[in-house]
This record gives C-alpha cells, structure tokens and sequence, in this order.
C-alpha cells in the first residue's frame, strides 16, 4: 500500500511538472510575435479614429522582497526594480517592464490578529496600465507573466469608437497556517479578469 501511494504521489507530481513546463513553453512561444501592426500604444488624449477602438490594459502583482526566499535564483525579478508583464494581442507581443515599489502593509489588525488583506505585510508592488489602439471586433488576448510560469487568454468584442478597460486583478495562492488566507508570499493561483468593471474570466 505504501509503495502504491508512492506511486500516486509520483505520478502526481510528474503531471505537476509537465502543466508547469506546457506553461512555460507556451509563454515562450508567444512571446514572438507572428503580426505586426496589430495594435499601437497611445498616449495622450484625441479623437479615436474610424473603425478603432481604444483599450485600457490595467494589471498588478505584489511580490516578495528579494531575499525572502533563501533557494530562489538571483535572476528572479522578484523584489527587483522592474517586473516584466506579457500580452499578445492576435499575434502580436509586446513585454511590458514596470518600475516597482516598496509596498509596506501590516500584518496584524489593530486587534491583534493575522490580517485577512492578501497584500498584508512587505512586499514589491508592480502596477501596469497601457492605452492600445486597434481595430474594432473580436480580439484573443494572451497575458502572461513570464517571472511566475503564469498565462491565461480571454476572447473581447470591442466596439467602434469606444474606449474600454481591460483589468487583470491577482487571486494569491492559500497559506495554510495558522489560517487559511491568501497571501501575495505564496504567489500567484490565478488572475479575475474584467471588462469594463464586468468579469470576463
């Protein structure tokens, strides 16, 4: 029977590792872009052209500092000056580096007890916010991020001439104690994405 269990762990954990290298691998592939042209970034205001629409691209992450953990490579981006987020819109990538900041919340309420905020305690926090422009209809949008083997995709439907707001908001991975709670020092599980304040995913 121990022997068995073994087994189920190990397969377990073989079927772990290959989801982690598919993500990985795909990251990187779309990472290149295949299209050009697909979109442009905007900046400022001004009129939106016919037959485009304007789109707000938000997104966030709160890391540990660097350091934290001992067995972590120095190359990770963890805690560091800039943080790489990835989109690919159509075939076409852009990697986005966003400058990060110290980001100090306490970790107990005023009562005592472990706060309940994900974002509670030190940390490095990355904010992104871009204004794209491209044609208007249907759009796949990758994101990833590269530092933390994650990646999602969402399918929009944008109308001409209107300006809409893509925001990816971070869902942290559960510690187990003393409580259950998610925590930014475990790391990202999954990322909410919304439509103009309306999840899509």
């Amino acid at each position: 029977m121990d022997r068995l269990l073994i087994l189920f762990i190990a397969a377990l954990t073989g079927l772990s590792v290959i989801g982690c290298g598919t993500t990985a691998k795909e990251i990187q592939t779309r990472s290149q872009s295949e299209k050009a042209g697909v979109f442009t970034e905007v900046k400022g205001g001004g009129a939106i052209p016919k037959d485009f629409v304007e789109l707000i691209i938000k997104a966030n992450i709160k890391t540990h500092l660097e350091g934290y953990y001992m067995l972590e490579s120095k190359e990770s981006k963890h805690g560091k000056q800039k943080y790489p987020f990835l989109f690919n819109i159509d075939g076409e990538a852009a990697r986005w580096e966003v400058d990060g900041i110290k980001d100090v919340k306490p970790a107990y309420d005023v009562e005592g007890k472990t706060s309940l905020d994900p974002e509670a305690r030190d940390g490095y926090r990355y904010v992104l916010e871009k204004k794209i422009r491209l044609h208007a209809g249907s759009h796949k949008v990758f994101f990833g991020l590269p530092e933390d083997n994650y990646s999602s995709e969402v399918e929009l439907s944008l109308k001409e001439g209107e300006t809409s707001t893509l925001e990816f908001k971070p869902v942290y991975k559960t510690k187990k104690h003393p409580i259950r709670i998610p925590t930014f020092i475990k790391g990202i599980n999954k990322y909410e994405v919304f439509l103009n304040d309306k999840q899509v995913l």
